[in-house]
């Protein structure tokens, strides 16, 4: 998956020192997604800076994107704290950690990973129910315990 975000012309250029892009991330999330961040962009951690009053002032005016989760996303105290903030990204399905209402009065695009796990949820579903209809948890610690030396484990579901 390669990460590519196009920022809007007008505010290249952030004051500071940073020439470049520069994205604020509020949590630990995958490796994988720092390595492409960092591949691509300036990053800054937000759980590495000594307090979130600290980075919003350290990074006022070079942070134009926020990649957040379920866990952080952004708040209205850090929407309005990063003047060039122009997206905010949530690593997940959600954005009940994100300011939606003071995002749109600002114009701050939002994004998000919909049905990343609409098939994966289906699929525990179905696991489940089927451990649950096959006694799969009860065999296991049944077989595990070592109660298998005993006797048999009773297979079917049906009383007699």
């Amino acid at each position: 998956m390669e990460l590519r975000v196009v920022f809007s012309p007008a505010v290249r250029g952030a004051p500071g020192g940073f020439s470049e892009e520069v994205v604020g991330m509020t949590c630990p999330m995958s490796a994988y997604l720092e390595l492409q961040l960092e591949k691509w962009f300036t990053l800054f951690k937000l759980w590495e800076t000594p307090s979130r009053t600290e980075f919003m002032d350290r990074f006022a005016g070079t942070v134009r994107a926020v990649v957040g989760n379920t866990k952080l996303g952004a708040e209205s105290e850090l929407i309005d704290s990063l003047l060039r903030l122009e997206i905010v990204a949530s690593y997940s399905v959600g954005v009940d950690k994100i300011d939606l209402e003071k995002c749109r009065e600002k114009g701050i695009r939002v994004t998000n990973t919909p049905n990343v796990l609409t098939d994966d949820v289906a699929d525990a579903a179905i696991g489940l129910m089927l451990a649950a209809l096959r006694r799969i948890c009860a065999a296991d610690v049944f077989v595990r315990s070592g109660l298998w030396r005993n006797g048999d484990f009773e297979l079917d579901t049906k009383r007699r």
